[in-house]
């Protein structure tokens, strides 16, 4: 009978597995989290790179912070690592094309807003902020070419958008192949024990196992996470795409966003982002939902509430729940919505352009068409009247099918 592995070190590793896509190597984790369990074991050193180029994270990007915090819970040191290096040089990963690289302004200027938000997830304690500028900063042209001497262009062409790109005659300048090496050599400069990334860094986090066995490290183990599928549950969660939501949102933004999301992604959203429904309990509300004793919209309503209370607090997610069930159910007082400013003309604006100014809808000729199949509400009650204008002044709630609500105050664009 094969030995089973100690409680605490099953429940480690079932932890750090939960939801992730590829361990690399799986027993070289369990051996280092068993070493790391003895008395007076080491924490490992868990690193995962962040580069600024954008300067608001979404909660795709907490993917990779809560496995981080999932280590940090476990006793684990974790490094966030902010790439202010290769922000500047532009990982390619997911283009066809070259990234323009940031600025150092730029670079530093996301950087900060990044160090703000990611501690709603992580430990501050258990978390060291690194700049990889610190290290390469200091590198010589001479100490770049030996580095650069490490791999083989074929061997960077093995990347698939690389390949893809060379196939198709596309460009690809030099300094893209030194992205990988740069990333991997940041393993090599933190002592790595473990790092994470999505799976479009494969090829980047094995070149940092590589390098350290190079210099005489032990590899890193190479962990790789899902990448999150946004509110459409087709495309990556993107602020670009639209199908986001951002971890600095308004609690009511968390909860209605999180509550349109179609019941099948609701598992993996509980897969990647949940600390308070475990996986079995998982299981377990999957099985009642299917026999008919559990809605899916409750068990929704759960993780909206959870990921509401992560970044905004508990008051906020309570109040933004209150909200939800007062426009969504007709139960409770729809003034536990947050009040929004709409800016709207002195003259005001009909009800169509006015749930475009609201954010409730994309376009008039859509919101035209929502009035004429009586999906609009104002407090409440249907309105079909398209051609009353709205002065400012006027505070309401307006509100399209179900899903779509917004409590609103018009302000003239002329007023303070």
């Amino acid at each position: 009978m094969t030995d089973q592995p100690h409680p605490d070190l099953q429940h480690a590793i079932d932890l750090i597995a939960r939801g992730s896509d590829e361990i690399l190597k799986r027993e070289e984790l369990q051996a280092r989290l068993a070493e790391s369990l003895k008395r007076g074991g080491r924490p490992l050193r868990v690193k995962a790179g962040f580069d600024p180029t954008a300067p608001d994270l979404h909660i795709g990007h907490t993917v990779l912070l809560n496995k981080m915090r999932q280590f940090q819970d476990l006793g684990h040191q974790v490094i966030f690592l902010i790439g202010d290096f290769t922000g500047m040089i532009g990982d390619p990963t997911g283009k066809n094309v070259t990234r323009k690289p940031l600025t150092r302004e730029d670079v530093l200027a996301n950087a900060q807003t990044y160090s703000n938000q990611v501690f709603k997830v992580l430990d501050r304690e258990r978390t060291e902020v690194r700049f990889n500028s610190e290290w390469f900063g200091a590198m010589t042209a001479a100490d770049m070419i030996k580095l650069a001497a490490q791999h083989t262009v074929a061997r960077m062409l093995e990347r698939d958008d690389f390949a893809k790109r060379y196939a198709a005659q596309q460009p690809i300048a030099i300094h893209e192949f030194l992205y990988p090496l740069v990333q991997g050599y940041d393993s090599v400069a933190l002592k790595a024990d473990v790092e994470l990334g999505g799976t479009d860094q494969k090829f980047n986090l094995l070149m940092g196992r590589g390098l350290q066995e190079h210099h005489g490290q032990p590899p890193q183990v190479v962990l790789t996470m899902p990448l999150l599928e946004g509110l459409d549950g087709v495309q990556k969660m993107s602020k670009s795409l639209g199908n986001y939501i951002g971890i600095d949102e308004p609690a009511i933004n968390i909860v209605t966003k999180a509550m349109k999301i179609g019941d099948e992604l609701m598992w993996k959203w509980i897969d990647l982002l949940s600390f308070e429904i475990s996986v079995d309990e998982a299981k377990s509300l999957k099985r009642d939902i299917e026999v008919g004793g559990l809605n899916p919209r409750d068990v929704k309503l759960r993780l909206a509430r959870e990921l509401a209370a992560r970044f905004q607090g508990d008051a906020a997610a309570e109040q933004a729940l209150a909200g939800w069930h007062a426009a969504v159910r007709g139960e409770g007082d729809l003034g536990n919505l947050p009040l929004q400013d709409v800016p709207v003309p002195a003259d005001g604006l009909r009800i169509a352009a006015l749930l475009v100014a609201a954010g409730l809808m994309p376009s008039n000729s859509e919101a035209n068409r929502k009035l004429k199949e009586r999906a609009v509400r104002i407090d409440g009650e249907v309105f079909e009247d398209a051609s009353r204008l709205f002065l400012p002044g006027f505070e309401g709630v307006l509100a399209v099918g179900k899903r779509n609500f917004a409590r609103v105050i018009l302000r003239s664009v002329a007023g303070p």
